[in-house]
């Protein structure tokens, strides 16, 4: 049994008439009268009744019709399966990010792939950096989603947007007056950091925008998110230096003031170790899209 025997099955079984049904597959009436002989013979029965005036349906035939078309349509859907593969618009990607795109990137990201490649299954994980980095050298991810700078080591990465740094604090602090926070207000200020472990090249790179401005931080907790840091800065217990798009979503009476020191190259960038499949190129389209 061949798909085009059905094929041709079911549109005579449409049409009962063979010269409408040739017409329709673009074939000579002797040769679908040919595939139509085929497929009764592989079945072991006879799929129509037909004499010069008219063509009918058997039992069999009767019978067979909607397992042909649920065949037919199968295939097709197979057909439509390998070519969206192909174009990168089915199958699965795994990706890690860091939480502070959970504000605006993470969603923007999500509804557009949703629009743009729907058959694009995502297994999504919150990750720190250093960790999405090994991830990825291991081929256990396929994109992170990282803050910069780090050392890529074998890693294709592209900035999508720098990020500054804010200061966090409760809305009565006397510095909440201040358009700007310049280093030397934080001298004798019990201030918190993401720690070191999580974000290497940000912690040291603010450090060293610090120490170029004689200043030296009073560091009073190095903490895994930003969000116990907020909630710390809420509760009076210091300070906090986030970056912007951390700082979107506060606690009640608490406000950020823009910090003054350098931290261009810092931000967020996609990672990845390679483009070996449509998939990952289409997904990299699209962020090339929305951060271009």
């Amino acid at each position: 049994m061949e798909l085009k025997h059905l094929r041709a099955f079911a549109v005579l079984a449409e049409e009962l008439h063979f010269g409408r049904s040739a017409e329709r597959l673009h074939i000579v009436q002797p040769a679908l009268s040919a595939q139509i002989r085929a497929l009764e013979k592989s079945l072991g029965a006879a799929l129509f009744e037909r004499d010069r005036h008219k063509v009918v349906l058997t039992e069999e035939g009767r019978l067979l019709l909607p397992e042909a078309h649920a065949t037919l349509a199968q295939a097709a859907r197979a057909r439509d399966v390998v070519a969206r593969s192909g174009a990168g618009e089915v199958g699965r990607l795994k990706i890690a990010f860091v939480s502070s795109v959970l504000a605006e990137l993470l969603p923007r990201l999500l509804r557009t792939l949703n629009e743009r490649l729907p058959g694009i299954e995502l297994e999504l994980k919150d990750m720190p950096s250093p960790e999405q980095l090994d991830a990825l050298r291991a081929d256990k991810l396929d994109f992170g989603l990282v803050r910069l700078p780090f050392q890529p080591a074998g890693l294709n990465a592209r900035l999508l947007f720098e990020e500054p740094l804010m200061v966090a604090m409760p809305l009565d602090d006397p510095l909440s007056g201040k358009a700007i926070i310049e280093p030397a207000d934080l001298i004798n200020r019990e201030v918190c950091v993401l720690a070191r472990k999580f974000c290497p090249g940000l912690y040291d790179h603010m450090l060293v925008a610090f120490h170029v401005r004689d200043v030296t931080l009073r560091i009073s907790r190095e903490l895994g998110e930003f969000t116990t840091m907020l909630a710390l800065v809420a509760s009076g217990m210091g300070l906090g230096i986030v970056p912007e798009w951390a700082a979107s979503a506060l606690p009640p009476a608490v406000v950020t003031r823009p910090l003054a020191i350098d931290m261009a190259g810092t931000g967020i960038a996609v990672a990845w170790n390679s483009t070996d499949n449509p998939r990952k190129q289409a997904f990299l389209r699209v962020l090339t899209e929305l951060y271009p």
